[in-house]
């Protein structure tokens, strides 16, 4: 038994036969066979039934596929790495962020973090919050950003964000005049809300719910800064991360504070073990500046 007729099995368990599996190895569909045969052989245990044709995968087969995908895991992070090492040395960070940072925050960081000066490459990896688990769990980037949607045990983690929402609105909306908002306002007017799973959201409705106001959602979307450009545009009124309404302070969006203490909550990750470069360290740092900075910025803009 060989790595090849691993590879075999986890492309054939993947891509859901044997043809395709042979056009994303470019190899013989025969080949493909041959090596399933081979592994189960080998093994001494029968991976596929084989019904009119096809392989159907026993329960020892997806038993199995759980340890290979590990170790493939481990090979990928290890190429990864090396591509990485060939095209930009050590002088290279990896950020992995779930959009409500990636968007815009950590691009205002990186402007006074003065790259070229350190001579430092960045990638920067907008992802949902489960991908940048996985990329903090398996050590393809320096650290991570994530919100607060699913357990963190077996990473290193810190609170990064935790402050109230703020409720947005175009220029002229019958809320404009009030200073905080209040839930029984929200009542009938069309809501841009967060999907349905965002915890930020969950937060929202449960707190409505305690009021017996429910939200008249006209449209739905995982990004803040789309609420933010939706609500300036007059498609309806949001309720958003106070990070996200930064970049509109002068545009004409009108920001107000909530009555109700829902929180936007945002967790730094880090994989244990793995040391910290001090490039790594130093802009966690400015992050922080930066943060403090953007939420009292909003602050002294609700207070005009």
């Amino acid at each position: 038994m060989g790595v090849r007729e691993i590879e075999v099995f986890r492309m054939v368990m993947n891509a859901g036969g044997t043809s395709k599996a042979a056009h994303l190895l470019g190899i013989s569909q025969p080949a493909v066979s041959q090596a399933i045969r081979k592994l189960e052989s080998s093994a001494g245990i029968e991976l596929f039934n084989r019904i009119r044709g096809r392989l159907i995968p026993t329960r020892e087969a997806q038993a199995l596929l759980i340890d290979v995908d590990k170790f493939f895991v481990g090979m990928e992070v290890i190429e990864h790495r090396l591509k990485s090492l060939k095209q930009f040395g050590t002088d290279r960070l990896v950020i992995s962020t779930h959009p409500a940072l990636g968007n815009a925050f950590i691009p205002r960081a990186l402007a006074g973090f003065q790259l070229a000066e350190r001579d430092l490459r960045v990638s920067l990896k907008v992802l949902s919050s489960r991908e940048v688990h996985q990329d903090v769990s398996s050590g393809q980037c320096d650290f991570g950003l994530m919100a607060d949607e699913m357990t963190v045990a077996g990473l290193e983690h810190s609170p990064f964000l935790d402050s109230p929402g703020v409720v947005v609105m175009p220029a002229g909306h019958s809320l404009s005049s009030k200073r905080v908002i209040e839930p029984e306002d929200l009542r009938g007017h069309d809501f841009l809300a967060h999907n349905p799973e965002d915890s930020s959201r969950v937060r929202l409705e449960t707190a409505l719910h305690s009021s017996g106001v429910q939200l008249n959602v006209r449209v739905e979307t995982p990004y803040g800064h789309t609420v933010c450009e939706m609500a300036l545009r007059g498609i309806g009124i949001g309720f958003v991360n106070p990070v996200a309404v930064v970049d509109y302070l002068e545009r004409g969006l009108v920001i107000r504070p909530f009555s109700l203490d829902v929180r936007f909550n945002s967790l730094l990750l880090l994989r244990p073990g793995s040391p910290l470069s001090e490039n790594a360290k130093k802009l966690m740092s400015t992050l922080r500046i930066q943060l403090a900075k953007d939420l009292k910025s909003v602050e002294n803009h609700m207070k005009k």
